[in-house]
């Protein structure tokens, strides 16, 4: 039984050092392994960061407003009688457009001009007897008042005539009419408003900083929401002598060609305003930066060597950067990097401080200074 016990206690020892050793054999294999172990390289693109030359923009917003805008009323009262356009169309200078009832007028000007025909008879049959000393002076004095007056009265009517027809004060385009045939207007009743559209003014403001930048004939660029990706260039032609004392801020007024009649009224609009001074600066792709609370950075690419394999790898760097104007998909860089320096583009947010890098470009976007969608 003692012999029996014996063996059992030496086949468990047996056992368990033959497991210890095993598990210590793996546990070295282990280590061994996470000694060699190196994180794999991430697939990145990368452009180098430049330096170029970026016109000086003065942001602003303004609106769009015609040069010439009106909206026609009713002078006399009336009835229409005519409706001579079509709502939306285009009006040539002196185009009638509506005409009021002028029945009346009419008979009463051929009555006054019946009696500015006797008048003028009657003053030249005055001035004959006048130098055969038939008539005396007195006389001729009072036939000339009379046919002056009925003269008078020709055209008093003849203006009222004229006032009752509406014409278009200049070229433009016509807005909804407010009148229907038939209906009765009374003085200062809307009509239709008249707008000319070619050219344009845009107007807005600037802060008084940048009132001495700001000068006659400079270029202008002006874009829209209702016009995504066109830009209408136009140029400064006037300048307000006084500083809004609420804002303190200068009223600018560009004109704008708008041959095709794209920009209406009231349209809101982003203009820039451009300086004559350019600004050289470091570009990057916007897509380069990796924007945090506490501030915004970049990864710099760099060949380092490996120390376990020794050879030479690419490795990302943290880098903090101070970001100046935007221009398309560039971001200017005004502190943090150099010209020549390599930054990634794309896959940022996987990357950490240190990390190993492989550089792709096969599939990075195509960054643009002046992008536009598709189609436009």
């Amino acid at each position: 039984m003692k012999k029996t016990i014996a063996f059992t206690v030496a086949g468990l020892v047996l056992v368990v050092a033959a497991l210890a050793g095993i598990k210590a054999f793996q546990i070295r294999a282990l280590i061994a392994s996470g000694a060699d172990f190196s994180v794999p390289a991430e697939t990145v693109s990368a452009t180098e960061v430049r330096q170029e030359t970026w016109e000086s923009l003065l942001p602003a917003v303004g609106s769009v407003t015609a040069v010439q805008g009106v909206e026609l009323r009713a002078e006399l009262a009336g009835t229409v009688r005519e409706i001579a356009f079509v709502s939306g169309a285009m009006a040539a200078k002196g185009q009638v457009l509506v005409r009021l009832d002028t029945t009346s007028e009419q008979a009463q000007l051929r009555a006054a001009e019946a009696q500015a025909e006797l008048a003028r008879l009657n003053l030249e049959r005055a001035r004959g007897l006048h130098e055969q000393g038939v008539v005396s002076k007195a006389d001729l004095d009072t036939r000339e008042a009379e046919f002056l007056k009925t003269g008078g009265d020709v055209e008093v009517i003849e203006a009222t005539i004229a006032k009752k027809t509406i014409l278009a004060p200049f070229a433009g385009r016509l807005g909804i009419r407010s009148v229907n045939l038939g209906q009765f207007v009374n003085p200062g009743d809307a009509i239709v408003s008249l707008h000319s559209l070619d050219p344009v003014y845009v107007d807005f403001s600037v802060p008084e900083q940048q009132l001495a930048q700001v000068q006659r004939a400079m270029e202008v660029r002006v874009m829209t929401d209702a016009t995504p990706g066109r830009v209408f260039k136009g140029n400064v032609t006037a300048v307000n002598p006084e500083v809004d004392a609420s804002s303190r801020n200068i009223k600018v007024q560009a004109t704008v060609s708008n041959a095709d009649g794209e920009l209406r009224p009231g349209m809101f609009a982003r203009v820039e305003l451009v300086l004559p001074e350019t600004d050289p600066i470091l570009a990057i792709p916007s897509t380069s930066v990796l924007h945090a609370p506490y501030g915004d950075s970049v990864f710099v690419i760099s060949d380092v060597k490996d120390e376990k394999s020794g050879k030479t790898v690419k490795q990302v760097q943290m880098t903090t950067v101070r970001l100046g104007l935007t221009r398309g998909d560039f971001v200017a860089v005004t502190a943090g990097l150099k010209a020549g320096q390599t930054v990634a583009t794309s896959g940022v947010f996987k990357l950490r401080n240190g990390s190993p890098v492989t550089v792709d470009n096969t599939l990075a976007p195509d960054a643009q200074s002046a992008p536009r969608p598709p189609n436009s």
